[in-house]
């Protein structure tokens, strides 16, 4: 070959491997920047369940941290509910992005957030509560350890299994308190887990939900003050809403005494307590792997509680205490201690992590990129937001003004947000309001519509409102400990 062509060949050759050499580089450091994801999933906890959200009679240092380094959705709501166990179809939510009556509770034929993440190429490692059937989990994570398929479980025998190559084995008891189980788990995969691998760990607490048995030094805090009764206690609910003498309001007698619900709230503080400082573990984890500044963290809960608001124990309810979970996002790119009261669902949390990550939003999701809300391009994703639960209730609300509606009684409530954050008055006979409670039925049908919500608002054959539980008491289910049942619960 000629000098004169071999040398532009020759540098041809060079630049061709050097852009190549750039273009891999490239693609390997893309890659490798994309954020992991560490979701932290409570299990019953109260929206202000929280030291940092104004609530100085529990201790939650680790998440009082989330707080004030990432950021706080004030208004995140559960949907609602099929039946009783509420964190059932909340979970099928969340890990669809659907909402109720668009997702099966075992989530067949559905892709979840982490099915999604590990096609994208993520390693996707879950523990704890799954409670939606065995198949979904198997082809959502890519190992698991440690995680429980039921509902709820006595917190030092959690029944438990692993994941390995796509099989369940070691089928088990757990030995410690479940929290802790949980978190073991988590800290291992951390440890173990390849820096440039982005990796999605769901780590599903069974805590602070009943059968409440904190560990003695988490009750320490609580031992000489106990929590103030909450604002809205009432000894009974006013009115029997369908599910006053359910399981989850059997954990008491009638009329509900106040020295008892203290004593629980404090067990269920010792619980959240607990478990902030196994929070706190997987944190550190995080700083010493230096994987902490490339980790998404997401806290959230399924929903929240009753315990004594409204006479009520349980989450079988549309109140506010009952639907509304805290939700904080900490990480990369997202703002500190700053919040939002934009109305958001709890389904949103998948295509946000969708845009945190880059991946394509699958078509069927139906919640909205909370992202836009702490970038600045919105200050709501939607105008009102709908709640239901069984063929027993459905509410809606906006900014202020919530309604809520009860069928198989022909009965509306109505509050006042702004002025009544408690949901004490209720101004759905105030003739001022006629007007407003009309615009809201037209939104609720509205809302039903758009989720294939086929309940009648109205009952041809009414029931009573009336009921009267005064000395009613109900036995135990088998999660609860003997102690437990002898503290609280006569013999029938």
């Amino acid at each position: 070959m000629k000098a004169h062509l071999r040398t532009p060949l020759i540098l041809f050759l060079i630049f061709s491997c050097y852009f190549i050499s750039l273009c891999r580089t490239s693609h390997a450091t893309e890659k490798a920047a994309r954020p992991n994801i560490l979701f932290l999933f409570s299990d019953d906890q109260r929206a202000d369940a929280v030291s940092a959200y104004d609530n100085p009679h529990i201790q939650t240092p680790n998440l009082d941290q989330l707080v004030k380094s990432g950021f706080s959705f004030r208004n995140a709501f559960c949907m609602g509910s099929i039946h009783g166990a509420v964190c059932q179809p909340s979970r099928a939510m969340l890990n669809s992005g659907r909402s109720l009556y668009h997702v099966p509770m075992d989530l067949k034929g559905v892709i979840t957030l982490p099915q999604l993440l590990k096609q994208a190429g993520y390693e996707t490692f879950g523990t704890g509560k799954w409670h939606n059937h065995r198949d979904s989990f198997q082809k959502s994570f890519t190992t698991g350890t440690a995680a429980f398929m039921g509902g709820m479980s006595n917190h030092l025998e959690v029944p438990v299994v692993d994941l390995k190559e796509g099989k369940f084995e070691n089928k088990r008891t757990g030995k410690k308190f479940s929290s802790e189980l949980f978190v073991d788990a988590a800290v291992d995969f951390l440890k173990q887990q390849p820096a440039e691998k982005p990796f999605y760990a769901y780590v599903a607490f069974t805590a602070p939900h009943d059968p409440r048995m904190p560990p003695e030094s988490a009750m320490k805090a609580y031992e000489n003050s106990q929590p103030p009764l909450p604002k809205n206690f009432m000894p009974q609910h006013p009115f029997n809403n369908g599910w006053l003498t359910g399981r989850d309001e059997s954990l008491t007698g009638w009329p509900r005494q106040p020295e008892i619900v203290r004593e629980q709230l404090a067990e269920y503080y010792g619980m959240i307590t607990h478990m902030d400082a196994q929070i706190g573990r997987i944190l550190q984890t995080l700083k010493e792997r230096k994987l902490e500044k490339n980790t998404i963290v997401i806290f959230s809960s399924d929903h929240g509680l009753a315990l004594g608001s409204h006479g009520l124990l349980g989450k079988q309810n549309l109140y506010e205490h009952s639907m509304k979970a805290p939700l904080i996002f900490k990480g990369p790119g997202i703002p500190e201690n700053q919040s939002s009261d934009a109305l958001v669902y709890l389904y949103d949390i998948f295509p946000t992590v969708c845009d945190l990550t880059q991946i394509q939003v699958p078509s069927g999701v139906e919640g909205s990129d909370l992202a836009l809300l702490w970038r600045g391009k919105t200050d709501r994703v939607r105008d009102s937001l709908f709640t239901t639960y069984e063929d027993l209730m459905r509410a809606v609300r906006d900014e202020r003004w919530k309604l809520i509606r009860y069928p198989q009684i022909n009965k509306t409530q109505l509050f006042d947000l702004k002025e009544d954050p408690h949901e004490l008055q209720d101004l759905s006979e105030h003739p001022d309001q006629k007007e407003r409670i009309a615009k809201m039925l037209v939104e609720l049908k509205r809302w039903q519509k758009k989720t294939d919500d086929k309940q009648s608002l109205t009952s041809k054959y009414p029931k009573p409102e009336a009921i009267d539980l005064t000395g009613r008491k109900r036995k135990p289910d088998q999660h609860q400990p003997d102690w437990i049942v002898k503290k609280y619960f006569d013999s029938e």
